[in-house]
């Protein structure tokens, strides 16, 4: 009983192992996340805040937070009708109303431990050819963009940071883009540590623990060969 479990068991410790690691070593992004509204579901953008035309009546919704793709990306919170909106804003021919709902994420997506505003929405009446980015300048500013017209910061938040790369997935789940949602993709590698700053995760303790286990089990099957090997002299 003990030589057939022995490899079975390291066997399934081994395949535990190398899920752990992977999970380890997952990463994603913290930026802002873009989303048309479509009935009453969030859909994820197909195009960028800059190059995004939306229709007067539409609904559009920006979640700030950490996620590895589109598929893992959290919706934004809170009310999203346009009518009760746009409620204040009533409507102007030569212009059209945006719907926005913003949502700053929490504490756990937060950069460095900056506490996030209240989520909150705005009714933007703009130019009918305007961008979603510039309905956003005009009841969300400031807004700040990379070299790269990335956008980084929404209404001043966050102040520094720009898709920056976050391993370990120790945060909430949070939105995520590549390109197609509107925050781009990040090269930066910088990891949060434990105390909040910036560094590599290094392997956690059950990864340790797992090896010494898989370790005693490989010498306690080793140990019954070496005794069937002993018996049969």
């Amino acid at each position: 009983m003990i030589r057939r479990a022995a490899p079975i068991a390291l066997a399934a410790l081994l395949l535990l192992l190398l899920g752990s690691a992977a999970q380890a070593g997952a990463a994603g992004y913290r930026y802002w996340s873009f989303w048309d509204r479509d009935g009453d579901r969030w859909v994820y953008a197909t195009q960028g805040p800059s190059t995004a035309r939306p229709a007067d009546g539409d609904v559009q919704g920006l979640r700030f937070a950490v996620s590895e793709d589109s598929a893992d990306a959290a919706t934004p919170r809170g009310a999203a009708d346009f009518a009760a909106i746009c409620a204040r804003t009533p409507a102007e021919e030569g212009s059209k109303r945006v719907a926005l709902v913003l949502d700053f994420g929490t504490a756990a997506d937060a950069p460095d431990g900056a506490a996030p505003p209240a989520a909150r929405t705005a009714c933007a009446r703009v130019a009918p050819d305007a961008t979603t980015a510039e309905a956003l300048a005009a009841v969300a500013g400031p807004l700040r963009y990379d070299s790269s017209a990335l956008l980084c910061a929404i209404a001043g938040y966050p102040r520094t940071g720009c898709g920056e790369q976050v391993t370990g997935r120790d945060t909430a789940k949070g939105s995520a883009d590549v390109e197609s949602g509107g925050a781009g993709e990040s090269t930066a590698a910088t990891a949060p540590d434990s105390t909040g700053g910036t560094g590599g995760t290094g392997p956690s303790v059950g990864l340790f623990a797992g090896v010494a286990v898989v370790a005693v089990l490989g010498g306690a099957a080793v140990w019954q060969a070496r005794r069937r090997g002993n018996a049969s002299r």
